[in-house]
């Protein structure tokens, strides 16, 4: 989790309150994740390629934490945060727990010298048509995993019985 490497101060809490939630739901979604894998837990059926299976649904999770920080170093014309691609679906179970590590450790600096005004304006253009502000972006990366495990909590209420 991340208290294996924590975060630096940031020029504006909220900003590193988000980034530590995210890193802290995202692991728990990992860990809902792996029960569900346990006990074989199936997604319904869906057109949609991230939920074919329990591996697609934790790519898809990892490619959109992956997105978020990238999207907002754009926005603010950092260095890009040089963050691996996501494993496989076929490679993504055995390589989970290193893979949140490293966008544990990829997500911690980018932000911290931000200050706050620019977190709340302008908004940009995401790559799914809906304009952000910084501070929208990093909400919408919070609630994604919690929205997923949630998700998979049910899957296993249903399922698990």
């Amino acid at each position: 989790m991340i208290t294996k490497n924590p975060l630096p101060p940031y020029r504006y809490g909220a900003a590193r309150t988000m980034v530590h939630l995210r890193g802290q739901y995202l692991q728990e979604c990992y860990q809902v994740w792996l029960q569900a894998k346990a006990k074989n837990i199936y997604l319904p059926e869906t057109d949609n390629p991230a939920y074919v299976s329990l591996n697609h649904l934790l790519r898809h999770t990892f490619s959109a934490d992956r997105y978020y920080i990238k999207w907002m170093c754009e926005q603010l014309k950092l260095a890009d945060p040089e963050i691996d691609s996501v494993p496989s679906p076929e490679e993504i179970e055995d390589q989970a727990a290193a893979y949140i590590d490293h966008l544990n450790d990829r997500w911690a600096t980018p932000l911290a010298e931000i200050d706050e005004k620019h977190f709340n304006q302008p908004e940009y253009l995401a790559s799914w048509g809906v304009r952000y502000c910084l501070d929208a972006m990093l909400e919408h990366a919070v609630m994604h995993p919690i929205l997923h495990r949630v998700q998979l909590e049910e899957l296993l209420q249903e399922q698990g019985k």
